[in-house]
């Protein structure tokens, strides 16, 4: 392909983006395809090139009924995730000139904007001081965690490099913990075992602190050695924030690694008027909030920050002879291969740069608190319905409700209102009780779409 062919064939790639999400709005939520479908419909890989004419072609045939659109105005499941279109196109951006930013001599620009951005958002986000040159890209929180893991176990035993773990490490998370802390706790080589799920308090669902205490403690009475903690602000199920001061104090007793994880309700430090949710976050060693679930930014981009930047980098460096190269050995520069899991890195910061620039701090924060405006909407309406009710309170624009009738009514409605097609809601189970997550977060939502998925509710 020529660069005269590419401008001809990516305006109408660029049209059909356009045109897609013009009329996103009138697709049903959820794809209704059954499994396999999709499949049957492709044809064999083709021994001569083709034009992009069948390509598009295929999406609109075959790829757009198959597919649950994330960006509707009606998705109202897990949690947003934002592919605006200046993020899109910073995307296209990242891939025309794909650079591999391993190293910064392999594309000091990848490294260096990454850098920027990085410590920008920690004034922009009020984050803490420690931050600052600590923060890098990942592609998920998920990894985030990880790396957050090695560096702890790193920090905790100088040998772990060399043989590995003892078996005798412990990790711990609340019973509303994601996941990812626990399948890092296998990935890191711990196993399962060595992760404790403590208790929560039953109306905040925020982790125990005395319990962890507890727990503690009686590990190191029992020779076995405390490594990680991970704190939570915005836990999944119900939005629930974890008393980060409080746990902070357990950790600074034993030397154990905090990590904090608010990957969706982090951007919402940019607010300051949601920054007691952050209080203490000052004594964390790690942080990560995601880009691509509430800031905006296409999938993938996980923000994540540590204090302590040089065990992180300690942990993971192996250096072979290919990738040495003066500007690493003069100490000047940073090499991002070093923070993260895979060597190779795309350069992932010209999407969030597109968004910032397009938007500006001033218009995330608006996009922020609109949704949140309409969580507190979506709150009064169901306080104020004999049917429904409210299981925890609101958490920013997390919304968790359930039908008085029980679970059956419940469940019902939220099927009901999935089948129909305008909008997507999923569930979580609260002390025993089924219940609606309403995740308010896709860039187009507006109160009438909400007003629709609410009154479609009420009419099961």
């Amino acid at each position: 392909m020529q660069p005269d062919e590419f401008r001809r064939i990516g305006h109408e790639v660029i049209d059909w983006i356009a045109d897609y999400r013009e009329r996103l709005g009138d697709l049903p939520v959820r794809s209704r395809v059954e499994p396999g479908w999709v499949r049957s419909q492709l044809s064999a890989l083709p021994e001569r090139g083709e034009g992009f004419d069948g390509l598009l072609a295929d999406l609109d045939r075959v790829v757009v009924p198959g597919t649950t659109h994330w960006q509707h105005p009606g998705f109202y499941a897990y949690f947003p995730s934002n592919a605006s279109l200046p993020s899109v196109l910073g995307d296209l951006l990242s891939s025309g000139l794909g650079v591999q930013g391993m190293l910064w001599s392999t594309s000091p620009a990848c490294t260096e904007v990454e850098q920027h951005l990085m410590d920008e958002l920690v004034g922009a986000m009020g984050l803490p001081e420690s931050f600052v040159g600590g923060g890098v890209i990942q592609d998920t929180a998920s990894s985030a965690a990880l790396v957050a893991m090695l560096a702890a176990l790193h920090r905790k035993s100088g040998k772990w490099r060399r043989s590995g773990v003892d078996g005798d490490e412990t990790v711990y998370v609340s019973s509303q913990t994601h996941s990812s802390i626990e399948r890092a706790a296998r990935m890191a080589g711990l196993g399962e075992e060595a992760v404790r799920s403590i208790g929560v308090s039953p109306e905040a669902l925020s982790m125990d602190v005395a319990e962890l205490a507890r727990q503690v403690q009686s590990d190191v009475d029992n020779g076995r050695r405390p490594v990680l903690v991970c704190a939570t602000i915005g836990t999944t199920g119900t939005g629930a924030v974890d008393p980060v001061r409080e746990i902070a104090e357990v950790c600074a007793r034993h030397g154990i690694w905090l990590h904090v994880d608010a990957a969706w309700a982090g951007p919402a430090a940019l607010c300051p008027e949601q920054r007691h949710l952050f209080d203490g976050l000052e004594l964390a060693d790690s942080f990560c909030a995601n880009a691509h679930k509430w800031m905006l930014t296409a999938f993938d981009l996980s923000l994540f920050w540590t204090a302590h930047p040089d065990v992180l980098v300690d942990a993971l460096t192996i250096l072979p002879e290919y990738l040495r190269n003066s500007a690493t050995e003069s100490g000047a520069v940073v090499d991002y291969r070093d923070w993260q899991i895979p060597l190779g890195r795309r350069f992932r910061a010209l999407k969030l740069w597109s968004v910032l620039r397009w938007y500006g701090l001033e218009g995330v924060r608006a996009h922020l608190r609109g949704h949140v405006e309409l969580a507190g909407l979506l709150e009064s309406w169901v306080a104020a319905d004999e049917n429904w009710e409210l299981v925890v309170p609101r958490s920013l624009s997390l919304v968790t409700i359930a039908h008085r009738a029980g679970d059956d009514a419940t469940r019902e409605a939220m099927d009901t209102v999935n089948a129909e097609g305008s909008a997507f809601l999923t569930h979580t189970v609260v002390n025993g009780r089924f219940a609606i997550r309403v995740a308010i977060g896709a860039e187009a939502t507006r109160e009438h779409h909400v007003r629709v998925m609410w009154d479609a509710l009420r009419a099961v």
